[in-house]
């Protein structure tokens, strides 16, 4: 695979059922917005997101459109869709039909598993990524055993179960070695830019699904802006400089170094900034509901507890990740960023004295306001990177 790999469309459809999984979470965490759910919600993102991460490095290494690979991803979304629909029976069986958190587990292991296949068979004439193959797959074993055995527990060990599973697989991906291969490092960084896209979307969706039901007014109206006003700061976040740097430090190394920037840069560090993603539509969705639900709710009710947590947690945990990531990748450390992200923790439980939307406007206008600093005090530099030649 050249530099110049795009992602394929059967990447693009693959996609969507990831599209729908993390819909599917923050519906269920919206549900019952409580912290033992909540938690249990970061669990299953992580899970599907590990499912996603394994297609993106095999699809940067073969033709996904081609062949055997091709009816590997399709057999891979079929188990992933599966295990989506499965998500609100992933921890407490449902009365009637299968034992839901068996299913969800057996699908993480038919997608594990297909994923192995297809390494095993594009590694056929690679030894060296063959023997890397090898020794991963223990890790990839203990980990989805681990979840079997989860699915039969209940209540606190259940979960300690699951975030043991995690830690097996993520762990044994860094134990396992850096022999893994890298076709397109603009590819690699193009999907992972594509996969915030999603996540970033199904933010947007949450907004309108909160006041879907609701008749149109001007809270829901000035609300739905302010909530577009943030997901656009964060998508302004990532895709105006930081994902050029990031893509290019990727480029410009090779072998190992590269492998190893890939997975602690992409593969690990872009986790945090999903879930942060998932933790803010959670609470956009509740504040639109707090906004627009005049039978349940006044427009002076303050957003509280776990919601709140959720919105300006969100954010803050997707700002301190692409300072981590920003770092890891090249070294430089956007102050800015690190500052506001401590910010929005320490000024989070004082927004339960105002009412929810004007938590929301303090979050726009300190992620707008941090953008347009970002821009002003970095103009320079800024247009030098967007406008580099050669990119």
């Amino acid at each position: 695979m050249g530099e110049r790999a795009v992602a394929t469309p059967i990447e693009l459809f693959f996609d969507l059922v990831f599209v729908f999984a993390l819909t599917r979470v923050t519906d269920w965490m919206a549900e019952d917005p409580t912290v033992v759910h909540v938690v249990r919600g970061i669990l299953i993102i992580t899970v599907m997101w590990w499912c996603w991460i394994g297609y993106a490095w095999l699809c940067n290494v073969v033709k996904a459109d081609e062949g055997i690979m091709r009816v590997g991803l399709f057999l891979a979304m079929g188990a992933m869709f599966i295990g989506a629909i499965t998500i609100p029976e992933a921890f407490d069986d449902l009365p009637g039909g299968l034992h839901g958190p068996t299913v969800f587990a057996f699908c993480y292991f038919a997608v594990r598993a297909v994923h192995i296949a297809m390494f095993w068979i594009a590694s056929a004439d690679d030894a060296q990524l063959r023997g890397q193959v090898l020794r991963f797959l223990p890790s990839m074993l203990g980990g989805t055993v681990l979840l079997l055995v989860a699915a039969q527990t209940s209540g606190p060990t259940q979960t300690l179960l699951w975030l043991a599973a995690l830690v097996v697989d993520y762990l044994g991906t860094f134990l396992s070695g850096s022999k893994w291969r890298m076709g397109s490092a603009g590819h690699f960084a193009e999907r992972h830019g594509l996969i915030i896209i999603v996540a970033l979307g199904e933010s947007i969706v949450s907004i309108g699904i909160g006041v879907a039901a609701l008749p149109i007014s001007w809270p829901i109206i000035v609300a739905t802006v302010l909530g577009l006003a943030v997901v656009s700061a964060l998508w302004w976040a990532y895709f105006d400089v930081t994902a050029l740097v990031a893509e290019r430090a990727l480029a410009a190394v090779e072998g190992e170094r590269q492998v190893q920037l890939g997975r602690g840069g992409y593969t690990l560090l872009h986790l945090p900034m999903v879930v942060g993603i998932i933790m803010l539509a959670l609470g956009l969705k509740k504040v639109l509901q707090y906004t627009g639900d005049e039978e349940h709710h006044t427009l002076a009710d303050p957003l509280y507890g776990v919601p709140l947590a959720a919105l300006y947690g969100g954010a803050a945990l997707y700002l301190l990740a692409h300072v981590w990531f920003r770092w890891y990748m090249t070294r430089s450390l956007n102050v800015e960023r690190l500052v506001l992200g401590a910010v929005l923790l320490a000024v989070a439980p004082l927004m339960t004295m105002l009412p929810a939307m004007a938590s929301l406007a303090v979050l726009a206008a300190l992620l707008v306001g941090l953008i347009g600093w970002e821009t002003y005090r970095h103009a320079e530099e800024r247009h030098r990177i967007r406008h580099a030649e050669g990119h």
